[in-house]
């Protein structure tokens, strides 16, 4: 039983790896997406176009910050958004 919940785990992960692949394209000028230090050694995905970081569970957060980083995805240590309000 625990086999059938692995690959039900794998299968979701994969999915949402899929789902996340536009992250990890190509940057586009300006770039639309940034890894974002954003303190205390916190590092997350930034959506330049919606000025919002972007929801990437933890669990593939790695994942997603390696092959943003190889694809040439910027990063910055200081807000890579606009002003709010």
């Amino acid at each position: 039983m625990s086999g059938v919940i692995g690959m039900d785990s794998v299968s979701v992960q994969a999915s949402v790896m899929e789902e996340l692949s536009p992250l990890w394209e190509a940057p586009a000028v300006p770039p639309r997406w940034v890894i974002w230090h954003a303190g205390r050694g916190e590092s997350m995905v930034f959506d330049r176009h919606f000025n919002i970081p972007v929801d990437v569970d933890d669990a593939v957060l790695g994942e997603v910050l390696r092959r943003m980083r190889e694809a040439g995805a910027p990063e910055s240590d200081t807000y890579p958004g606009r002003a709010c309000g």
